[in-house]
């Protein structure tokens, strides 16, 4: 059996896979402890660009459906690009940025607190990789990630499309 795969499917799978990269990001930084740095922080964006971009092609018009989808592929080249340059910061590739010293914490509620807390407080630098699977760090993953976005936005837009099954 054979299922093709419409525009606008193809709008929605990636707005669905948008959600679950940006998502599993928020399960390493607020389940198993991985604090972001600066540079993890502005990965996230073109994710949460895309969601609802995606969401939004997948229920207009398939003219707009195809541009949708183009902005999703442009949406994703940039990502990578940003992934690509974390990772070239944490090989020693390229410089990070001056101000490069991780996410901030909770809200103290008073001044006792506060003191506690930057006590208690890792700065977390954008030159080290947290955790790294298979040799790539989350940078490099969320390049990999965002430039088969890139590519499976693209050839939806270009009206390739896809079939799924036998």
């Amino acid at each position: 059996m054979r299922l093709a795969l419409s525009m606008r499917h193809a709008a929605l799978a990636i707005a669905l896979g948008a959600a679950a990269t940006v998502g599993g990001a928020l399960v390493f930084e607020h389940v198993f402890g991985y604090v972001p740095c600066k540079l993890c922080l502005t990965q996230r964006n073109p994710y949460y660009i895309a969601i609802p971009l995606g969401l939004a092609a997948a229920l207009l018009p398939p003219r707009w459906t195809r541009a949708g989808l183009w902005l999703l592929a442009l949406t994703f080249i940039v990502s990578a690009g940003l992934g690509a340059y974390h990772a070239g910061v944490e090989w020693g590739v390229f410089a990070g940025p001056s101000d490069c010293g991780g996410g901030a914490g909770q809200g103290a509620g008073n001044v006792g607190d506060f003191l506690n807390q930057l006590q208690n407080t890792r700065v977390v630098s954008c030159t080290e990789a947290a955790w790294r699977f298979l040799g790539l760090s989350l940078a490099g993953w969320n390049v990999l990630i965002s430039l088969a976005l890139a590519a499976f936005a693209a050839r939806a837009a270009a009206g390739k499309g896809f079939c799924l099954g036998r």
